[in-house]
């Protein structure tokens, strides 16, 4: 899919999702939300396999985007979906950096781009892979 990062996880989903907010708070950014789609979804008489959003960041990563284009300010803070697929395959999906800048029609932004993906990446490898 075209500017989602979908990644396999060696941890079930709840593991993966604790592993997740460990990861963030050791690198001092804030968790400002977490959204259990499938709890959502029991409480209505549905079923969802487990699917949970969480919602994270600080203002040194999105301010700069926002800065130069501010429409940028839909898309922060940053987001990582874990979820499980029809197998039990546990996965975490985010937005590219460089597919928001895209979006934007962000220029001169490689710096901060370059920075928020690597960061991403790290840590969602880290969490997906770790020890």
């Amino acid at each position: 899919m075209e500017g989602l990062t979908t990644i396999p996880s060696r941890f079930g989903p709840k593991e993966t999702m604790d592993r997740l907010v460990a990861e963030i708070n050791a690198k001092g950014m804030n968790v400002f939300a977490r959204i259990d789609h499938a709890a959502g979804a029991a409480e209505v008489g549905l079923t969802l396999r487990p699917t949970e959003l969480i919602i994270f960041g600080n203002a040194r990563g999105g301010t700069p985007l926002m800065q130069s284009v501010q429409t940028v300010g839909i898309d922060p803070p940053l987001k990582v979906l874990v979820w499980q697929d029809a197998e039990s395959k546990t996965w975490l999906s985010y937005n590219e950096p460089s597919w928001i800048a895209q979006r934007h029609g962000i220029i001169n932004s490689q710096p901060v781009i370059g920075n928020l993906t690597a960061a991403l990446k790290a840590f969602s490898t880290n969490v997906a892979n770790g020890p």
